[in-house]
């Protein structure tokens, strides 16, 4: 093996641990304020043309332990991971956060028309649909 080779290898590693420890500091350092046994779901926010898409990543969460509160600043999504083992289960890794969770989402609301939510391939989907300005 060259030695460039091994360097971009270990770079690579390093990388790859930069990027655990820091998935990590989000899951359980930046708890809620008010509660910090709560965790926050990641999110991707994504705009169009005609709407703004937010994907909040909930694997394993089902759509009844799921509650989407619209009010005028933003979106609060919130509800319940249950771990995913039972009782007589050996647990080897957690790494996907459980527990109750929180997150709200800062949209000026006043400019989007919410669509009923959907959970699709462990995310719940929240798509805003802009409202026509009328001349």
């Amino acid at each position: 093996m060259r030695s460039r080779d091994l360097s971009s290898w270990m770079w690579g590693d390093a990388l790859s641990m930069l990027e655990q420890a820091e998935r990590l500091q989000r899951q359980f350092f930046k708890a809620c304020a008010a509660d910090p046994q709560r965790w926050e779901p990641p999110i991707d926010v994504i705009e169009t043309a005609d709407a703004v898409i937010v994907y909040v990543a909930l694997p394993g969460v089902p759509a009844a332990a799921v509650t989407v509160g619209f009010e005028a600043g933003g979106i609060t999504v919130a509800g319940a991971r249950r771990l995913p083992a039972t009782q007589a289960a050996h647990i080897h890794r957690v790494e996907i956060p459980y527990g109750r969770f929180e997150r709200r989402i800062a949209l000026p609301l006043h400019s989007l028309e919410p669509e009923p939510p959907v959970m699709a391939d462990g995310c719940l989907v929240l798509t805003l649909v802009k409202r026509k300005e009328t001349p």
